[in-house]
């Protein structure tokens, strides 16, 4: 009985968006680990932004320092 749980931020994800990552994950476990996908169970956590770090800052100060570190196309 697998469980797979999903984290994003909530960010605007979906329902058709969701509806594809259950899909997908459920169609994974069933072809790598022959898994019965009617009892494979997908859950999707949305989680807001301030309560989301990467590389000791919160998310949208890392976004912004990666976006200040890229090159500027001209």
């Amino acid at each position: 009985m697998p469980y797979v749980r999903i984290e994003v931020t909530r960010e605007g994800v979906t329902q058709e968006q969701k509806k594809q990552l259950i899909a997908g994950a459920t169609e994974l476990l069933v072809r790598v680990l022959n898994k019965d996908p009617a009892t494979t169970f997908v859950v999707i956590d949305e989680v807001d932004l301030d309560n989301w770090g990467v590389g000791s800052l919160p998310v949208a100060e890392w976004r912004r320092a990666q976006a200040a570190a890229r090159p500027r196309s001209t």
